[in-house]
């Protein structure tokens, strides 16, 4: 069992950064691969980023590569998404979520966390 619980969410302008972190429960942490997902209102759940669990290999939606980075610390349990360059398109409540595969389908999730809304004003 993991249990995952964001932070760092807030309202910024656009061009602006933000750094969501969440923290992980359990022993396991490091054998799973990470990603995080958002949710813009009336939208579906989209993939955002994706880390694997020994740190080598990381995974970027179109829309947020070159401005976005995860990252994560195996040994504090934490995963890390450092926006830049923030756009009002980038407003949305960003979940984490872990998996035992590598994947980008929000199907093949083993656990989430509840989200962090981040909201880019113009």
């Amino acid at each position: 069992q993991v249990q995952l619980v964001e932070s760092g969410g807030g309202l910024v302008q656009a061009g602006g950064s933000l750094r969501l972190s969440c923290a992980a429960s359990g022993r396991a942490f490091s054998t799973y691969a990470m990603d995080w997902f958002r949710q813009a209102p009336g939208k579906e759940r989209e993939f955002v980023a994706q880390i694997s669990w020994s740190v080598v290999t990381t995974f970027y939606a179109d829309s947020v590569k070159g401005r976005f980075t995860i990252s994560r610390d195996n040994a504090k349990n934490t995963l890390y998404l450092q926006m830049n360059s923030l756009k009002p398109e980038d407003t949305a409540v960003y979940f984490c979520a872990a998996s035992r595969r590598i994947s980008s389908w929000p199907d093949d999730m083993d656990y989430w966390g509840k989200g962090t809304l981040v909201t880019v004003s113009s």
